[in-house]
């Protein structure tokens, strides 16, 4: 309780005394106090009632009765009293407008709290309300809309560059790499192998759409809307030298929280891991089964992506220039009633009641195509061998390019063509995919291919000769052991600058049962081998187009010849000279890209111990 006493009487107030001019400084400060509040109160329900989209009413919750000028008959009704009046005042009297002054101060601060604390919310739902469309998990049933919708019109992540600074895009991409800090989120979104990093900040997006940017599982497929910035400093954890500052993030699916391994470990080089092991945080190594186990999750490092985009482009060279030439193509059956190279490595299979087989190459029903007159075929397809070779180079399917020809004067236009194809190919690849070879030299650093304009041309008696004089003891009428190929390869760039080079003349007891016997010694073949950095990748050779010497070959390759009866009696009605060559696929990109193994140019990898994934 206070109280105020008027000439030389003292005012009580808070259990304290306080002269007569104390008391009127106080009332003053009172009132100046409570006009500001009721202003603020004012200015505050003013705000509210238009966010609401309100008329301005009176209501329990106005506040236009607590503010106003103060009429004369209510300063004599238990009103508001001005500081001049406690000079006439009673010293009882004098307690009474300094006490309703600060309760009207007291109940004006708390409303004044309570219209703030309202704003603030207020304030708060919209906000949210605003940001809640810019983000979130896209439902099935909403993929299924009809086209149209602005947000997927797609740039793809590869085409963002510094000309287009400044435009708003959308692009899609996996969550590849998280970053966050206490008002922004930095992510790197990778795309097919391309990496650009996207800046969430809490200003521009709220702290709501931080939380659910921040929670996305690595791997999870997003789309986002942004605008393309330059960054403050050059990337050099991206491929992509531009950032994208986020406007809206949906995501598409969501990966597993835990994953068999983190694709940015599985894209480090050799190099990488090292350095991260000098330095006290070593990263793990993904190994090679662990990869084919989860091949869905290796294909998506930069390598990979790569490799299999060159891939596509050696098939597409190949096509290419055989089309050039006059090739057709053509496509042959897999299921065989008999073998189509002789031996035992062959899948044997019943086929309603019959005994059949996969097809171990193209090569009976491409000759049979010449046969009919196509004159020029190719064919790009499975191959099938039932080979129990665990090593670096052998599938037991892989993709065969295969190619079969009329021979107008010799065999050796075979190798021509040969000659001219491969370079062909190696040149485009150079020409059509530089950012692919580099991802691919990022993770399995090598040098590029050396090979001559003309390819070099030894005859399999000269290739002996040379690891002869190296000291390296070869069966000159055998075949070459992997080990005796790399050691010719060391010698053949050593002396001729070159990795591709081609080996004829092979002796007839290492070639299949159709290859043509040379004409001046039968213990040779008219058949050739195709080297890149000293190992083998293709064999060719003339076929025997003869029935009956066909039938002999067979036989002595121990051959049932009612198994191939339909082969051999193509011939029987009269067919030209002619000959091709097949070779792997899956080894010429290995070898192109200098690759340790097979398995890593091979999308879903068939050997002796691997039927999945």
């Amino acid at each position: 309780m206070s109280s105020s006493m008027v000439g030389s009487e003292v005012v009580e107030e808070s259990g304290e005394k306080m002269s007569k001019k104390e008391a009127k400084k106080r009332a003053a400060k009172l009132e100046k106090r409570a006009a500001k509040l009721e202003k603020r109160a004012a200015e505050l329900d003013k705000l509210l009632r238009k966010q609401e989209g309100e008329e301005a009413t009176s209501s329990s919750l106005s506040v236009e009765e607590d503010y106003g000028d103060v009429a004369p008959n209510e300063l004599t009704d238990g009103g508001i009293m001005s500081s001049s009046m406690v000079e006439k005042m009673s010293k009882e009297e004098a307690k009474k407008p300094t006490a309703k002054l600060e309760k009207r101060v007291a109940e004006l601060e708390k409303r004044v709290a309570e219209l703030e604390e309202l704003l603030r919310k207020q304030e708060g739902e919209e906000a949210k309300e605003s940001f809640s469309s810019d983000y979130g998990d896209v439902a099935p049933n909403e993929l299924q809309s009809a086209a149209g919708s602005s947000w997927r019109e797609l740039t793809d992540v590869s085409n963002l560059v510094e000309e287009i600074v400044g435009s708003e895009v959308s692009i899609r991409g996996r969550v590849h790499k998280k970053r966050f800090f206490p008002d922004k989120l930095f992510i790197i979104l990778r795309e097919c192998g391309f990496t650009v990093q996207c800046v969430v900040k809490e200003t521009s997006v709220g702290a709501n759409m931080i939380k659910f940017v921040n929670q996305l599982s690595l791997e999870s497929v997003v789309e986002l809307i942004g605008v393309v910035s330059p960054p403050k400093q050059p990337l050099i954890a991206t491929t992509q030298q531009v950032e994208i500052h986020v406007r809206k993030m949906y995501c598409l699916s969501r990966s597993l929280p835990k994953l068999p391994f983190v694709v940015e470990n599985a894209a480090l080089s050799e190099a990488d891991i090292q350095k991260t092991l000098k330095d006290g945080k070593p990263a793990p190594r993904v190994l090679q089964d662990t990869r084919l186990n989860n091949r869905v999750l290796d294909m998506r490092t930069p390598a990979n992506q790569a490799i299999f985009r060159i891939q596509c482009q050696v098939q597409i060279a190949f096509r290419e220039f055989l089309q050039s030439k006059g090739f057709l193509e053509i496509h042959t059956p897999k299921l065989m009633a008999g073998t189509s190279e002789g031996g035992s490595a062959v899948f044997r299979l019943d086929y309603k009641g019959q005994p059949a087989c996969l097809a171990q190459s193209p090569q009976l029903h491409k000759q049979m195509a010449i046969c009919g007159d196509m004159r020029r075929v190719f064919e790009v397809g499975p191959v099938f061998r039932a080979e129990d070779s665990f090593t670096h180079r052998h599938l037991c399917e892989f993709v065969g390019l295969d190619v079969e020809m009329e021979i107008r004067t010799h065999y050796s236009e075979i190798m021509d063509l040969v000659g001219d194809l491969f370079p062909f190919i190696f040149t485009k690849i150079e020409e059509r995919c530089p950012k692919e070879v580099e991802a691919v030299r990022k993770q399995y650093p090598f040098q590029s291919l050396k090979f001559l304009p003309q390819t070099l041309r030894l005859t399999f008696a000269q290739g002996i000769q040379m690891l002869k004089e190296a000291g390296e003891e070869v069966d000159p009428l055998g075949d070459l052991n992997t080990e005796s190929e790399r050691k010719l390869g060391q010698l053949v760039l050593e002396k001729y600058k070159t990795e591709f080079y081609m080996l004829h003349r092979y002796p007839s007891a290492v070639r299949p049962f159709y290859t043509m016997p040379c004409e001046d010694d039968s213990n040779y073949s008219n058949s050739f081998d195709v080297f890149i950095r000293g190992e083998e990748i293709m064999s060719g050779a003339q076929r025997i187009h003869d029935p009956q010497l066909l039938e002999k070959r067979a036989r002595e390759c121990g051959i049932d010849v009612k198994t191939i009866s339909t082969y051999i009696d193509a011939f029987r009605y009269g067919v030209p000279p002619h000959g091709g060559f097949g070779v792997g696929l899956e080894r010429v990109v290995m070898l192109l890209c200098a690759l340790n193994n097979i398995r890593k140019t091979s999308l879903f990898p068939r050997d002796p111990q691997r039927l999945a994934p």
